[in-house]
């Protein structure tokens, strides 16, 4: 039988003087409110109540050990009391992974924002364009961008989607023109988004093939979007940029969008978390979070 189990039905007797009365209390039969207290006498070696046919009793024993459980329950109570506090709202820290840009534009704000909303709950976030390991790193969120591959032990959501637009500034389209086709590329200079011994090549999506790849000529290499989006302002030439980033820039003219009739290609976004057993309340509503409020910031 369970210790504490058997506990509760020692005090319920003892409180209300029958056995009839802690078996209706607990949904038992009396006879198996007596073997609750056999059980707590032949574990303890004494007897805990004096009992005859019309009456029962408290030992001395039992005085005292009664309570002593009721100390032990109401703690145990208190114990249960306190994890479903914490379960009802969420606290601790939540450590998230993201791209550095993309995380300081779009989701640190969904995720601020949820911060305000729960006082108990703390961000601990990571600005980071490489790739880390969510076990090693300690981490129990990740907000990772294109297609997923190795995802062993992890769980994926989707967080929605942003396209990347060809753009120029009105000055640079001005002096030089605008493209008409993917073909027109080539006679047009570009800032062009780059890592040593990499250059992103600008992707367009064909039906039921890959995405046709142009890498046009380059009169600026940046390793950073937002360095690119600048010159491109200042006239350096075109970009391909996600609409997440420049869609301010669109909107008050300082930037315009080029190809309308050719389809942009768009790139997925996930969160990503450890497969448990239990997902904690402040993982998932952070989950919810990003799914809900994302969207809008992608443009």
């Amino acid at each position: 039988m369970d210790r504490l189990g058997s506990m509760a039905v020692f005090v319920k007797s003892a409180e209300t003087g029958s056995f009839a009365a802690a078996a209706e209390a607990f949904g038992i039969s009396a006879p198996m409110v007596g073997k609750h207290i056999r059980f707590l006498e032949d574990r303890l070696g004494v007897r805990l109540i004096n009992r005859t046919t019309r009456r029962q009793s408290l030992t001395d024993f039992g005085r005292a050990y009664y309570e002593r459980c009721r100390i032990v329950l109401a703690e145990a109570d208190a114990a249960d009391a306190l994890v479903a506090e914490q379960l009802s709202r969420p606290r601790g820290r939540l450590r998230v992974t993201m791209p550095a840009l993309l995380g300081r534009k779009c989701v640190a704000p969904v995720l601020t924002a949820l911060a305000r909303q729960h006082a108990d709950m703390e961000l601990d976030l990571s600005f980071a364009d490489t790739v880390l390991d969510l076990a090693e790193g300690g981490f129990d969120l990740a907000v990772r961008t294109g297609t997923l591959t190795d995802r062993a032990g992890l769980i994926a959501r989707r967080l929605g989607s942003h396209r990347m637009v060809v753009c120029a500034s009105p000055a640079y389209v001005e002096t030089h023109g605008a493209p008409h086709d993917l073909d027109d590329l080539a006679r047009h200079g570009a800032v062009l988004y780059a890592r040593p011994g990499w250059v992103h090549p600008w992707l367009f999506p064909q039906q039921d093939q890959p995405p046709f790849e142009v890498s046009p000529p380059c009169r600026m290499r940046l390793d950073d979007l937002e360095a690119v989006m600048d010159a491109a302002i200042a006239g350096m030439g075109m970009a391909w940029l996600p609409s997440w980033l420049i869609r301010q820039e669109l909107g008050t003219g300082r930037l315009v969008r080029l190809l309308p009739d050719v389809p942009e290609y768009v790139f997925e976004n996930f969160a990503l978390w450890l497969r448990t057993p239990h997902m904690p309340l402040k993982l998932r509503l952070a989950i919810d979070a990003l799914v809900a409020g994302l969207p809008k910031y992608m443009g």
